[in-house]
């Protein structure tokens, strides 16, 4: 019996990743930990605090409200911009010119850096010159995202859904292009419909490119900073303040390190426990559709 020889020392190839990991994430997430424990004055001076940064932080209404806020626009713009996302894929050209010209024009948006969007938006919504603006006041309808909280909430989900919703369509769409064609030929001999083309076919071959995609689209929305930022500015008063505001303004404006390292661990292990319930959900959901296909 012959037996296998490991070489190991492939395991080098990847060190200079593991160092860069560990210089770029690892030790700035140590720093956090270190200073959310900590009262910190300056350099030289600081003083240990346990959970007390915490606590505060927990219990902090202007941070709640925050919270309440990013969750409200995060599942908002994933009601939108997933079922959106399919649709626009499902209508896609799938051979020819068409096909191409359709994916540039969709992709388009993606390539925009996030602070311009936020101008493009800001200047597409002015009452006096937007394009937008004008348009919705000419219809009798006194439009402002700088005075109503509604107009300003609307503005940064349709932006966001401009933004944003040719990713999910990308991703959809080589997933039904990655479908092989006996799965619709088959259904055409058995006269399937649409829509359990759809349900039974194109659905369950989407799951895994839907995962990718919620967990993307949710991460990013959760952490929105420079659009809304540059648009709104957080107003009118704080009815668009997110939490990435919230803690910029802590960490760098007011220069509280303690309180914003605590606030920042919370908003990371926030993320990472939707993440999974999003996640195990779709997971689940996919083994019961095997399971339903199977019985």
């Amino acid at each position: 019996m012959m037996n296998k020889v490991y070489n190991n020392k492939a395991w080098f190839l990847i060190l200079p990743m593991l160092l860069l990991v560990a210089f770029s994430a690892i030790i700035p997430l140590m720093t956090v930990v270190n200073y959310s424990v900590q009262d910190v004055f300056d350099a030289n001076t600081r003083f240990f605090t346990g959970t007390e940064w915490f606590e505060t932080m927990l219990n902090n209404p202007t941070l709640q409200a925050a919270l309440l806020r990013q969750f409200a626009f995060s599942f908002t713009i994933l009601a939108i911009q997933v079922p959106l996302g399919i649709g626009i894929a499902l209508l896609m050209p799938k051979r020819g010119w068409q096909a191409s010209a359709v994916l540039i024009l969709i992709t388009l948006p993606l390539l925009i850096p996030w602070n311009v969007v936020g101008s493009i938006w800001q200047l597409f919504t002015r009452g006096d010159i937007g394009l937008m603006g004008v348009g919705i006041r000419q219809l009798g309808y006194a439009y402002n995202i700088t005075r109503n909280p509604a107009d300003a909430w609307a503005t940064i989900i349709l932006m966001d859904v401009w933004h944003w919703t040719p990713l999910i369509a990308l991703l959809c769409y080589s997933g039904l292009r990655s479908i092989p064609d006996a799965y619709y030929q088959a259904a055409r001999i058995d006269r399937a419909s649409k829509w359990a083309v759809f349900r039974y076919i194109q659905l369950p071959k989407l799951t895994n490119v839907l995962v990718i995609g919620i967990l993307l689209r949710f991460m990013h929305s959760f952490m929105i900073y420079a659009e809304p930022f540059v648009l709104t500015g957080g107003g009118p008063g704080s009815s668009t303040t997110f939490l990435s505001q919230s803690l910029t303004t802590m960490a760098i404006g007011q220069q509280d390190l303690g309180p914003s390292a605590a606030f920042s661990l919370i908003y990371f292990l926030i993320i990472l426990l939707v993440c999974w319930v999003f996640y195990t959900a779709i997971m689940n959901m996919q083994k019961d559709n095997a399971n339903q296909g199977g019985a």
